[in-house]
């Protein structure tokens, strides 16, 4: 089986990578240097060339701040690009996954987000992201989306690498404590879209299961480093975000357990994840 995976330099193609080469699969990486999604004639060159199975979409441009400021740069990378991805696959009958995100809501419900609810973005990266769902699934009706938060991976840009530092080297940290949501760890959500290779095709929630607040979530990380840094909880209007977060942006995985899949508790991969990084870092 060949899979293709765009984006692969980012935190989530490098942990699939290994993934699917331990699985034994023929993998086939593409960096953003190596392809640029919004080139459909690349794409149309790369797929005739390859003829996967599978092509999995994890290329995005993802900083919140910046999107508001580089509009047409988000609206082409996250809108565009997966619906050139898309209409390629649907041409050479390639099953394809797309990733997104939990910023396609507005945060306000106060239960769990189902696949079914209805998006309402409040940023511009939410909303160059449903643009891109929206469009993946008007070119090829029977692509997976996978929506996901709060990720996390080995080798990347992320809130645990972040609180990790500050643990080093700092006394005190504020944290935001009203914002909730369900951390996810890049091996957990790559074993589920493993999983969904083989499943029904539509939109699913795929994130570590339970949820918390940032100041819980960094609170767990600075416990599990037996660190002396003081986690200080503040509010989203003291901190003061650039850009506004969804306040709750909890994903239900009703539909994912239904379809036998299920991802442990975020505390679990959590604690995971320190342990491999101690480890690799040599402590």
């Amino acid at each position: 089986m060949k899979i293709v995976i765009t984006g692969a330099g980012g935190q989530l193609g490098k942990e699939l990578l290994q993934l699917f080469k331990e699985e034994g699969y023929m993998v086939f990486p593409y960096t953003k240097q190596q392809l640029d999604i919004t080139n459909r004639a690349k794409i149309k060159e790369m797929i005739e060339k390859i003829q996967p199975d599978y092509l999995i979409n994890t290329a995005a441009f993802t900083q919140v701040d910046l999107c508001e400021s580089d509009i047409d740069k988000a609206y082409l990378i996250n809108g565009i690009g997966p619906y050139y991805l898309a209409c390629e696959a649907k041409e050479k009958k390639v099953k394809f996954f797309h990733i997104s995100t939990d910023y396609v809501f507005d945060g306000e419900k106060i239960e769990p987000y189902m696949e079914d609810d209805s998006p309402n973005p409040k940023t511009i990266y939410g909303k160059s992201k449903q643009l891109g769902e929206a469009l993946v699934l008007d070119a090829y009706e029977s692509s997976t989306i996978i929506r996901t938060s709060w990720l996390y991976g080995h080798e990347g840009k992320n809130f645990v690498n972040t609180i990790k530092k500050l643990a080093r080297h700092s006394l005190e940290m504020r944290v935001v404590h009203d914002q909730y949501g369900c951390p996810t760890y890049t091996k957990d959500l790559g074993i589920a879209l493993k999983d969904l290779l083989t499943k029904p095709h539509g939109i699913y929630h795929v994130t570590n299961s339970g949820s918390c607040s940032w100041f819980e979530f960094a609170t767990e990380i600075v416990t599990f480093l037996k660190s002396q840094t003081v986690v200080i909880p503040v509010s989203t209007e003291e901190y003061g975000l650039k850009t506004p977060r969804p306040m709750y942006s909890v994903l239900s995985q009703k539909k994912l357990n239904s379809n036998g899949v299920s991802l442990r508790n975020w505390k679990e991969g959590l604690h995971e994840y320190l342990k491999k990084e101690d480890d690799e870092n040599g402590h």
